[in-house]
Protein backbone atom coordinates (compact mmCIF):
# COMPACT_ATOMS: atom_id res chain seq x y z
CA UNK A 1 0.00 0.00 0.00
CA UNK A 2 2.66 2.51 0.85
CA UNK A 3 5.48 0.90 -1.22
CA UNK A 4 9.38 2.58 -0.97
CA UNK A 5 9.03 5.18 -3.47
CA UNK A 6 5.93 6.77 -1.42
CA UNK A 7 8.01 6.59 1.64
CA UNK A 8 11.22 8.04 0.11
CA UNK A 9 8.91 10.74 -1.52
CA UNK A 10 6.97 11.25 2.24
CA UNK A 11 10.87 11.34 3.56
CA UNK A 12 12.17 14.05 1.19
CA UNK A 13 8.69 15.92 0.69
CA UNK A 14 7.12 15.81 4.09
CA UNK A 15 3.55 14.89 2.77
CA UNK A 16 2.12 11.80 0.57
CA UNK A 17 -1.34 11.69 -1.02
CA UNK A 18 -2.65 7.86 -0.36
CA UNK A 19 -5.21 8.34 -3.63
CA UNK A 20 -8.32 6.09 -2.74
CA UNK A 21 -7.20 4.59 0.52
CA UNK A 22 -10.67 4.56 1.15
CA UNK A 23 -13.52 4.66 -1.66
CA UNK A 24 -16.39 6.90 -2.27
CA UNK A 25 -19.25 4.90 -0.44
CA UNK A 26 -17.02 4.85 2.95
CA UNK A 27 -16.80 8.56 2.19
CA UNK A 28 -20.00 9.36 2.17
CA UNK A 29 -20.84 7.31 4.87
CA UNK A 30 -18.51 9.60 7.51
CA UNK A 31 -20.06 12.62 5.87
CA UNK A 32 -23.84 11.56 6.29
CA UNK A 33 -23.05 10.47 9.90
CA UNK A 34 -20.90 13.48 10.82
CA UNK A 35 -23.45 15.92 9.51
CA UNK A 36 -26.37 14.37 11.52
CA UNK A 37 -23.95 14.78 14.31
CA UNK A 38 -23.19 18.16 13.52
CA UNK A 39 -26.94 19.62 12.69
CA UNK A 40 -28.39 17.46 16.28
CA UNK A 41 -26.20 20.12 18.30
CA UNK A 42 -23.15 21.41 20.33
CA UNK A 43 -20.41 17.86 21.95
CA UNK A 44 -17.69 17.51 24.47
CA UNK A 45 -15.14 19.14 22.91
CA UNK A 46 -16.53 22.02 20.93
CA UNK A 47 -14.71 24.80 20.92
CA UNK A 48 -17.55 27.20 19.70
CA UNK A 49 -21.27 26.67 20.07
CA UNK A 50 -23.63 25.77 17.59
CA UNK A 51 -25.27 28.97 15.67
CA UNK A 52 -27.80 28.14 13.41
CA UNK A 53 -29.14 32.03 13.14
CA UNK A 54 -25.41 33.50 12.69
CA UNK A 55 -23.67 34.75 9.56
CA UNK A 56 -20.55 32.87 9.87
CA UNK A 57 -20.68 29.76 7.96
CA UNK A 58 -18.36 28.22 10.93
CA UNK A 59 -20.75 29.32 13.64
CA UNK A 60 -23.19 27.55 12.10
CA UNK A 61 -20.89 24.25 11.13
CA UNK A 62 -17.70 24.76 13.70
CA UNK A 63 -15.45 22.06 13.55
CA UNK A 64 -15.53 19.08 15.72
CA UNK A 65 -12.50 18.31 18.09
CA UNK A 66 -11.82 14.60 19.91
CA UNK A 67 -15.08 12.83 18.19
CA UNK A 68 -13.52 9.46 19.05
CA UNK A 69 -13.68 9.85 22.60
CA UNK A 70 -17.54 9.93 22.80
CA UNK A 71 -18.24 8.06 18.96
CA UNK A 72 -17.56 4.90 17.90
CA UNK A 73 -17.78 5.82 14.49
CA UNK A 74 -14.75 7.87 14.76
CA UNK A 75 -13.18 6.00 17.18
CA UNK A 76 -13.39 3.17 14.29
CA UNK A 77 -11.86 4.77 11.67
CA UNK A 78 -9.22 6.43 13.93
CA UNK A 79 -7.93 3.32 14.56
CA UNK A 80 -8.90 1.57 11.30
CA UNK A 81 -6.02 -1.11 10.21
CA UNK A 82 -5.76 0.88 6.31
CA UNK A 83 -4.56 3.76 8.28
CA UNK A 84 -2.55 1.84 10.78
CA UNK A 85 -0.48 0.09 7.94
CA UNK A 86 -0.07 3.09 6.23
CA UNK A 87 1.46 5.23 9.21
CA UNK A 88 3.37 2.65 10.40
CA UNK A 89 5.14 2.22 6.83
CA UNK A 90 5.96 5.64 6.64
CA UNK A 91 7.20 5.74 10.75
CA UNK A 92 9.64 2.65 9.30
CA UNK A 93 7.59 0.32 11.14
CA UNK A 94 7.54 2.10 14.52
CA UNK A 95 3.65 1.80 15.93
CA UNK A 96 1.88 5.05 16.02
CA UNK A 97 -0.28 5.97 18.77
CA UNK A 98 -3.74 7.71 18.07
CA UNK A 99 -4.40 11.37 19.61
CA UNK A 100 -6.89 13.56 17.97
CA UNK A 101 -9.65 13.33 15.70
CA UNK A 102 -11.22 16.38 14.25
CA UNK A 103 -13.87 17.30 11.29
CA UNK A 104 -13.90 20.46 9.35
CA UNK A 105 -16.90 21.30 7.49
CA UNK A 106 -16.07 24.54 5.73
CA UNK A 107 -19.38 25.15 4.69
CA UNK A 108 -19.50 27.78 1.41
CA UNK A 109 -18.40 31.28 2.50
CA UNK A 110 -16.38 29.80 5.47
CA UNK A 111 -12.68 31.16 6.14
CA UNK A 112 -9.90 29.10 5.78
CA UNK A 113 -7.11 28.48 8.13
CA UNK A 114 -3.49 30.35 8.22
CA UNK A 115 -0.41 28.49 7.63
CA UNK A 116 0.55 26.75 10.75
CA UNK A 117 2.20 23.19 11.87
CA UNK A 118 0.75 21.31 13.70
CA UNK A 119 3.43 20.30 15.94
CA UNK A 120 3.12 23.69 17.46
CA UNK A 121 0.10 22.48 19.17
CA UNK A 122 0.85 18.40 20.16
CA UNK A 123 4.54 18.77 21.20
CA UNK A 124 5.08 15.23 20.94
CA UNK A 125 8.94 14.35 22.20
CA UNK A 126 11.07 12.95 21.19
CA UNK A 127 9.94 12.20 17.55
CA UNK A 128 6.98 14.56 15.89
CA UNK A 129 3.43 14.23 15.19
CA UNK A 130 1.82 12.92 12.00
CA UNK A 131 -1.65 13.55 10.26
CA UNK A 132 -3.56 11.78 8.55
CA UNK A 133 -6.26 14.32 6.63
CA UNK A 134 -9.01 12.43 4.66
CA UNK A 135 -11.06 14.25 2.18
CA UNK A 136 -15.08 13.33 2.63
CA UNK A 137 -16.07 16.11 -0.66
CA UNK A 138 -14.31 16.58 -3.68
CA UNK A 139 -11.12 19.31 -2.54
CA UNK A 140 -9.59 22.28 -5.17
CA UNK A 141 -8.94 25.53 -4.62
CA UNK A 142 -12.56 26.62 -5.38
CA UNK A 143 -13.67 25.52 -2.40
CA UNK A 144 -10.54 25.92 -0.01
CA UNK A 145 -8.24 22.52 -0.55
CA UNK A 146 -5.45 22.54 1.94
CA UNK A 147 -2.13 23.87 0.82
CA UNK A 148 1.41 22.75 2.20
CA UNK A 149 5.01 23.78 2.25
CA UNK A 150 6.94 21.03 0.43
CA UNK A 151 10.05 20.31 2.11
CA UNK A 152 9.43 22.53 5.48
CA UNK A 153 9.01 19.32 7.61
CA UNK A 154 12.30 19.78 8.07
CA UNK A 155 12.16 23.26 9.81
CA UNK A 156 11.65 23.11 13.63
CA UNK A 157 8.55 25.00 14.77
CA UNK A 158 8.26 28.64 14.09
CA UNK A 159 7.41 31.57 16.72
CA UNK A 160 4.00 32.39 15.38
CA UNK A 161 2.98 36.00 14.30
CA UNK A 162 -0.67 37.31 14.06
CA UNK A 163 -3.06 36.10 11.38
CA UNK A 164 -5.68 38.27 9.42
CA UNK A 165 -9.11 36.81 10.72
CA UNK A 166 -10.65 38.19 8.29
CA UNK A 167 -9.46 35.25 5.66
CA UNK A 168 -8.42 32.51 8.99
CA UNK A 169 -10.70 31.31 11.62
CA UNK A 170 -7.62 30.89 13.60
CA UNK A 171 -5.53 34.26 14.89
CA UNK A 172 -2.15 33.23 14.62
CA UNK A 173 0.53 31.96 11.43
CA UNK A 174 3.92 31.16 11.27
CA UNK A 175 5.87 33.87 8.80
CA UNK A 176 7.36 32.36 5.48
CA UNK A 177 10.40 32.90 3.17
CA UNK A 178 9.82 35.01 -0.13
CA UNK A 179 10.61 31.92 -1.62
CA UNK A 180 8.35 29.32 0.09
CA UNK A 181 5.14 28.40 -1.99
CA UNK A 182 2.14 27.08 -0.90
CA UNK A 183 1.31 24.19 -3.11
CA UNK A 184 -2.84 23.28 -3.21
CA UNK A 185 -3.33 19.39 -3.07
CA UNK A 186 -6.22 18.24 -4.92
CA UNK A 187 -8.18 15.63 -3.51
CA UNK A 188 -10.87 13.35 -4.16
CA UNK A 189 -13.55 11.69 -1.31
CA UNK A 190 -11.55 8.62 0.45
CA UNK A 191 -8.21 10.06 -0.49
CA UNK A 192 -5.79 10.54 2.95
CA UNK A 193 -2.75 12.79 3.16
CA UNK A 194 -0.48 11.68 5.50
CA UNK A 195 1.76 14.97 6.56
CA UNK A 196 4.75 15.16 8.65
CA UNK A 197 3.85 17.83 11.87
CA UNK A 198 6.36 20.20 10.76
CA UNK A 199 4.99 20.60 7.32
CA UNK A 200 3.81 24.04 6.99
CA UNK A 201 -0.10 24.04 5.85
CA UNK A 202 -3.42 25.83 5.45
CA UNK A 203 -6.14 26.88 3.59
CA UNK A 204 -8.03 30.06 1.87
CA UNK A 205 -11.47 30.51 1.82
CA UNK A 206 -14.11 28.35 0.42
CA UNK A 207 -15.38 30.42 -2.72
CA UNK A 208 -17.83 27.48 -3.77
CA UNK A 209 -21.11 26.91 -3.67
CA UNK A 210 -19.94 23.42 -2.35
CA UNK A 211 -19.28 21.99 1.19
CA UNK A 212 -15.31 20.91 1.75
CA UNK A 213 -15.77 18.37 5.07
CA UNK A 214 -12.37 16.52 5.99
CA UNK A 215 -11.72 14.13 8.51
CA UNK A 216 -8.37 14.47 10.49
CA UNK A 217 -6.75 11.92 12.86
CA UNK A 218 -3.34 13.08 14.62
CA UNK A 219 -0.72 10.25 15.58
CA UNK A 220 2.68 10.34 17.21
CA UNK A 221 5.37 7.82 16.99
CA UNK A 222 5.36 4.98 18.66
CA UNK A 223 8.58 5.49 20.72
CA UNK A 224 7.48 9.53 22.13
CA UNK A 225 7.40 9.64 25.49
CA UNK A 226 5.53 13.18 25.79
CA UNK A 227 2.42 15.32 24.12
CA UNK A 228 0.63 17.98 25.12
CA UNK A 229 -2.21 17.35 27.85
CA UNK A 230 -4.95 18.26 25.60
CA UNK A 231 -3.80 15.16 23.67
CA UNK A 232 -4.53 12.77 26.20
CA UNK A 233 -5.46 9.79 27.01
CA UNK A 234 -3.26 8.36 24.28
CA UNK A 235 -4.42 5.19 22.63
CA UNK A 236 -2.38 2.51 20.89
CA UNK A 237 -4.29 1.08 17.34
CA UNK A 238 -5.71 -1.85 19.22
CA UNK A 239 -7.86 0.57 21.61
CA UNK A 240 -5.71 0.25 24.23
CA UNK A 241 -4.17 3.22 26.06
CA UNK A 242 -0.66 3.97 27.22
CA UNK A 243 0.69 5.99 29.78
CA UNK A 244 2.68 9.36 28.56
CA UNK A 245 3.88 12.37 30.22
CA UNK A 246 2.42 15.71 29.15
CA UNK A 247 4.76 18.07 27.69
CA UNK A 248 5.63 21.26 28.63
CA UNK A 249 3.22 24.50 28.29
CA UNK A 250 6.20 26.26 25.82
CA UNK A 251 9.07 25.17 24.18
CA UNK A 252 12.16 26.44 21.59
CA UNK A 253 10.71 27.68 18.74
CA UNK A 254 12.46 28.92 15.43
CA UNK A 255 12.63 31.99 13.73
CA UNK A 256 14.14 33.39 10.18
CA UNK A 257 16.91 35.17 9.98
CA UNK A 258 19.51 36.53 7.07
CA UNK A 259 22.15 34.01 6.68
CA UNK A 260 24.97 34.13 4.16
CA UNK A 261 23.14 32.05 1.45
CA UNK A 262 19.62 33.23 2.48
CA UNK A 263 17.32 33.12 4.90
CA UNK A 264 17.82 30.59 7.92
CA UNK A 265 16.06 29.14 10.80
CA UNK A 266 17.52 30.34 14.83
CA UNK A 267 16.19 28.94 17.61
CA UNK A 268 15.59 32.66 19.11
CA UNK A 269 11.41 32.17 20.40
CA UNK A 270 9.80 30.61 22.69
CA UNK A 271 6.39 29.04 21.38
CA UNK A 272 3.77 29.25 23.98
CA UNK A 273 0.33 27.37 23.15
CA UNK A 274 -2.00 30.15 23.76
CA UNK A 275 -4.69 27.16 25.54
CA UNK A 276 -1.84 26.58 28.03
CA UNK A 277 -2.70 27.60 31.72
CA UNK A 278 -0.09 25.37 33.54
Amino acid sequence: MIDDRAKRNFDQQGFLVARSLFDSEEATFWRDHFMRLREAGAYPGDVVGVDSSSNDPLRKYPRMIHMHRWDEVALDWLLAPRLAQALSALLYGLEPFAVQTMLYFKPPGARGQAPHQDQYYLRADPGTCIAAWMALDPCDEENGCLEVVPGSHEWPVLCTIDADTTESFTDVTVPLPDDAQLVPVLMDPGDVLFFNGSLVHGSKSNRSARFRRALIGHYIQGDAREVARWYHPVLRMDRSEVELERSPGGGPCGEWVEGEDGPVVELTGVAVDPRTTE
